[in-house]
């Protein structure tokens, strides 16, 4: 059987499809005809009857040359007929038209680009007026404003609501009543003692000893064994502001009690919460703490359940449930908490979104929030992690940032999101803990190895030893091993589980030195540090101040050896020399042959607002370009790689 292509049937039906319309043209041709001649005439529209006011548009450059020609006609006849009659009483008049046949000249002539070099050269003589030290000031303000976080830290609900809280939320607590009736004086010198900076409206009064801030004799007895007798300067401000439903903002140096600054306040919250009406599944949780890293999340969350504990203790308070919701471990082990009413949670920002878009729990009546590290985070690239928990809250809430390092720009941030933040500063934010003896030594690279076994000589154990790099980190760890030196090592690429069982072999003493990266620099808290070796100096100073924070905490002092060579940026080594005079350390003479390229060009020695190191300005902070380099390796990844 012979194939037969199909479009022969096409094109014969498209064929007989021709002939039938031409044949039906054909006998409708004469009625349309004879309906076409019975037809009237179509009618004559008259465009001018319509339109008498248009008005076609004209070119501004044609109407000021008609103008210039009226102008001009103008000023030739009415100097004829001064001559022709010898008339004189029109001269001011004509003066005028003068006056207006010059500026319409002078504008025809101006050109954008005549006005353009005039704006260029006013800019160059008021350029050249200004000294070297008053232009980088520009340029550094330029470059604070361009980057300046503009979007506040507010829920999706209040945004397009329009929503806006303008006053704190009311607490039961008040301070007692020889305290209210204290001046404001006589407040601001205790503050003044204790080298406490506040700043805000109405701020609650400072309270100098536990038992006036109404806590619970359970909780007090418990602080009593532990050998907490008196509040630190951030809890004696901190706390009766948290209490008092205040948003706040805490700045305190490392080892200084904020955890306790704000884990208790959350934690009476709570309780008071709870006696009021029990809670029941599914109902919960009152606030929330949220934490940059996994290690820090499960140190809080341990202190949390530590304190709520010593209350139950008190056969009056009842039972508080607290969840830990961090990411690599499996939330089946806590089906327990999450079976019941939930009080607090203790959460990594990752992990949490994850929690609430499964509707394991919500925000319905949550009404405190506290970031503990908030600069850090938001420097970690959590805000827009933290943007989308802000979303789920269907209620107005207390929200509390604390941090050692805050820099500026994170500190006007967090006032633009806050509803009449009390800021509470106890020392300069980014200042190093004074009761730590900082030791800087200039030691060559290839000797490094060999020096830290004899820096490890100089305090028993335990010891931390910081690096940058974490194959460094493995490096230093296999080179203790090798030395008969109990060590255990934590970075970023372990799993949860080696960094759990680090943590908790080097807190109980089983192992003697942890070798650590930037992980376990920021918030954790080891008993006993007496030593702290940065084996490699951070590009950044906020690092060196977290670092050394590790040792020198709860008014115990320590020691922080840094390693620093030919390899330290000058940058750095700038910011660590004016740490050290601002601490009041001994500065060693390579450092102080470091010169400040600000001081030869006259520009005030301000820190930089992004990071707050010393030793530069924003336009060449290393923290700037770090999170610019981010960025755009991130904008790339989205666009596939840059290339097709």
């Amino acid at each position: 059987m012979m194939y037969k292509p199909s479009y022969t049937t096409n094109a014969r039906t498209s064929a007989m499809g021709m002939l039938f319309m031409e044949g039906s043209l054909m006998t409708t041709a004469s009625t349309s005809k004879s309906q076409y001649l019975r037809r009237s005439r179509s009618p004559v529209y008259n465009l001018d009857d319509e339109y008498e006011t248009y008005e076609p548009y004209v070119p501004v450059i044609k109407r000021r040359q008609e103008t210039l020609a009226r102008l001009t006609s103008w000023n030739a006849n009415g100097e004829q007929e001064k001559r022709r009659t010898g008339d004189t009483s029109h001269e001011y008049e004509d003066h005028e038209k003068d006056d207006e046949l010059r500026r319409e000249k002078a504008r025809m002539e101006r050109t954008l680009l005549i006005e353009a070099q005039e704006v260029h050269s006013r800019k160059a003589a008021e350029d050249a007026s200004k000294s070297a030290g008053e232009k980088a000031e520009e340029a550094d303000a330029e470059i604070l404003e361009a980057i300046q976080t503009k979007k506040k830290l507010v829920s999706d609900m209040e945004l397009a609501k329009g929503i806006q809280y303008t006053e704190p939320l009311k607490t039961s607590w008040r301070p007692p009543k020889y305290i209210r009736d204290q001046s404001e004086a006589q407040h601001q010198r205790l503050r003044e003692k204790y080298h406490i900076l506040v700043n805000g409206e109405d701020i609650p009064p400072p309270i100098e000893n536990f038992a006036d801030m109404k806590i619970p004799e359970a909780f007090l007895q418990f602080l009593m064994s532990k050998k907490i007798v008196n509040p630190t300067p951030i809890q004696l401000q901190g706390i009766p502001a948290a209490f008092a439903g205040r948003d706040l903002i805490g700045i305190a140096f490392t080892g200084s009690g904020k955890t306790l600054a704000f884990c208790l306040p959350l934690i009476m919250l709570a309780l008071e919460e709870e006696m009021k009406l029990p809670f029941v599944r599914g109902e919960g949780p009152v606030g929330i703490v949220l934490c940059p890293s996994r290690e820090l999340a499960t140190q809080t969350y341990e202190n949390v359940v530590t304190w709520c504990s010593a209350l139950v203790k008190d056969s009056k308070y009842p039972q508080l449930n607290t969840l830990l919701c961090i990411g690599g471990i499996s939330m089946n082990e806590q089906r327990h908490v999450l079976g019941k009413g939930l009080h607090i949670i203790v959460a990594t920002p990752g992990r949490l979104i994850d929690m609430l878009e499964r509707k394991r729990f919500t925000f319905n009546n949550c009404k405190y929030l506290c970031m503990d590290e908030a600069d850090r985070m938001i420097d970690l690239g959590f805000e827009d992690d933290v943007r989308n928990i802000m979303s789920f809250f269907k209620r107005q809430r207390q929200t509390l940032l604390f941090s050692a390092t805050m820099p500026r720009k994170i500190q006007e941030f967090a006032q633009q999101s806050l509803i009449k933040p009390v800021l509470v500063n106890v020392g300069r934010a980014g200042a190093a803990n004074l009761d730590v003896l900082q030791v800087v030594e200039y030691v060559k690279q290839e000797a490094k190895m060999v020096y830290l076994l004899e820096c490890l000589q100089k305090t028993p154990p335990p010891v931390i030893i910081f690096s940058e790099n974490k194959n460094e980190v493995d490096d230093i760890q296999e080179y203790l091993l090798l030395k008969g030196v109990e060590a255990v090592s934590i970075h970023g690429s372990k799993t949860q589980e080696e960094r759990q069982y680090a943590i908790k072999a080097f807190k109980s003493g089983a192992k003697d030195v942890m070798v650590a990266s930037g992980v376990a620099s920021k918030g954790l808290d080891f008993n006993d540090i007496q030593h702290v070796i940065i084996f490699s100096m951070p590009k950044e100073i906020e690092d060196y101040v977290h670092q050394i924070g590790r040792t020198g905490r709860s008014g115990k002092t320590g020691i922080a050896t840094t390693f620093v060579n030919m390899n330290t940026p000058e940058q750095t080594l700038l910011d660590l020399k004016y740490l050290l005079m601002e601490a009041g350390q001994k500065v060693p003479p390579f450092l102080m042959n470091v010169e400040d390229p600000r001081v030869a060009q006259g520009a005030h020695l301000r820190g930089c607002p992004v990071c707050g190191g010393l030793g530069h300005n924003i336009s060449n902070c290393p923290k700037l370009e770090d999170t610019q380099r981010r960025q755009m390796a991130l904008h790339r990844s989205d666009r596939g790689g840059g290339g097709y």
